[in-house]
């Protein structure tokens, strides 16, 4: 396993759940993946930190009081060196502020953006916290280790020589590599070597109208088959049924709320 402490500036380096119902959803992946639940105090507003084996890998937040429009949702955060700065940039690249940066205690700083195409990304500024402790790995492209751990990151979006441009120019994303420039299929990942943590898709032509660009994170799986069928018998739902590819056997999945993630895992 790579140490994931030292995350690159543009790296994803943490998510997090925005959930209207957060002892259902700790409920739904504490028995998914295994997880444990650490909740903070009061000054964090009761954030909670799941760990797997001991070792952070992801968060989550109930929704707000008078809350009411906001979705339930995975946030992707990408790693900064500086947020305020980040921001600035951003907004001059054309993106909107959702989160203004601020101070999480001495644990860093945070912020959350709208991307050129509409998609929500997160900033984190590592204090004394940086980010994942484990992540799946992965091994000639497959998911191996670390089932319940992330293991990759994909943002789906009709802007996506736009996205490109965008994330190069805010995140200093490094010589990105493109799988394929295809009509039928684009898509560039995040770096051109490894590790290779994620990637952008040109979902144009079968993003629903109305159904907004986003990211979505992949948590790794020993058998997708299995964990797809205990998301329904844990109360979610399957969007895509679990399916061969080139990099593993993936489901897109919603939570018992409605968060929608993706599952990976080696093929069948």
């Amino acid at each position: 396993m790579t140490d994931q402490n030292q995350p690159k500036p543009g790296d994803p380096c943490w998510v997090d759940l925005y959930s209207s119902d957060l002892d259902r959803s700790i409920t739904f992946y504490s028995e998914l993946f295994g997880w444990t639940a650490e909740r903070a105090g009061a000054e964090f507003g009761g954030y909670v930190t799941f760990r797997k084996d001991g070792l952070a890998v992801a968060g989550a937040m109930g929704r707000m009081d008078g809350d009411v429009d906001s979705p339930e949702l995975w946030t992707i955060y990408l790693a900064s060196p500086d947020v305020e700065a980040t921001v600035e940039k951003a907004v001059a690249q054309g993106a909107s502020v959702a989160l203004a940066p601020m101070p999480v205690g001495d644990v860093g700083k945070m912020a959350v953006l709208g991307d050129v195409g509409g998609a929500s990304i997160g900033i984190w500024q590592a204090g004394q916290f940086a980010g994942f402790e484990t992540r799946a790995l992965v091994n000639d492209g497959k998911w191996r280790d670390h089932a319940g751990a992330p293991s990759w990151f994909e943002l789906h979006t009709r802007a996506y020589d736009a996205s490109l441009d965008f994330y190069r120019t805010v995140f200093d994303w490094q010589d990105p590599f493109t799988i394929s420039d295809a009509p039928e299929f684009r898509y560039t990942t995040i770096h051109s070597q490894s590790p290779m943590l994620g990637g952008v898709m040109d979902a144009s032509a079968f993003l629903p109208e109305g159904v907004p660009a986003s990211w979505t994170v992949y948590f790794g799986a020993d058998d997708a088959d299995k964990a797809a069928a205990k998301v329904v018998e844990l109360g979610g739902t399957v969007l895509s049924a679990p399916q061969d590819t080139p990099y593993g056997r993936m489901a897109s999945v919603a939570d018992v709320t409605g968060a929608r993630f993706s599952i990976g895992g080696d093929s069948a």
